[in-house]
């Protein structure tokens, strides 16, 4: 098993790699996900691996009137997005959510592409700690790679594979997730760069009660039944 030490060392030394790509593609994709998903100006926002806050800078301009608060294992990434970004409704802090506590009630509580790199032994405790510190109507979004492209990153480009790189499956996150109230919103598979899918982009909701269901008309359920049947 990794050691923790190994990994605060080599998120550490992957500050300058950060530092270089900037922002990607997919940090802007994971911002207007979590904007389609409802994010305000007075949304408080919790992001988990945020590492030196490329994902972080382009929710705070959103969140003027709300709290941001993003974790990272790294010293050295947590120390370099507090100087560029914090200020009084802004924090970073070194965590790697074990114990993780806050009395802010978070609305949005984002995983950009950092499950992967955590353990699956260890997420189910992460949810619980994730669980206490959600508001009643929060939603999760956790943006992770596409796990039959990992496996084929895996097989043909290991060198690019960071320390800790698991293909999460669909089941492993039911069960760390379900027993903590959060439930399954979506599941989109999406292509950045590539032929095929290499990214998932999952979202979760605490509280997925239907206050008011409300049957179409007869001349909507009319057209629904025709372009079924022809379309």
């Amino acid at each position: 098993m990794t050691e923790k030490k190994e990994i605060e060392d080599f998120y550490d030394s992957f500050v300058k790699t950060q530092k270089k790509i900037g922002v990607s593609v997919r940090h802007r994709l994971i911002h207007k996900k979590l904007k389609q998903l409802g994010l305000t100006s007075s949304s408080n926002v919790l992001e988990v691996g945020c590492g030196i806050g490329t994902v972080s800078s382009l929710i705070i301009k959103s969140i003027p009137k709300g709290k941001f608060t993003g974790c990272d294992i790294s010293p050295h990434s947590i120390k370099f997005a507090n100087e560029m970004y914090a200020n009084k409704n802004v924090n970073f802090i070194v965590d790697d959510m074990s114990n993780f506590n806050s009395t802010i009630e978070y609305d949005f509580i984002v995983f950009p592409d950092v499950l992967e790199h955590i353990p699956v032994e260890q997420h189910s405790k992460l949810f619980e700690n994730v669980s206490k510190v959600s508001s009643p109507n929060a939603k999760v979004l956790i943006n992770i790679p596409e796990p039959n492209a990992l496996n084929w990153t895996r097989k043909n480009r290991p060198e690019v594979l960071q320390i800790i790189d698991q293909s999460l499956s669909m089941q492993d996150l039911l069960n760390n997730t379900y027993p903590h109230g959060f439930y399954v919103e979506s599941i989109h598979p999406y292509s950045i760069h590539t032929n095929v899918p290499n990214y998932l982009s999952i979202v979760l909701v605490r509280n997925p009660e239907v206050k008011n269901l409300i049957v179409k008309g007869k001349f909507a359920q009319l057209i629904q039944n025709l372009k079924a049947k022809y379309f």
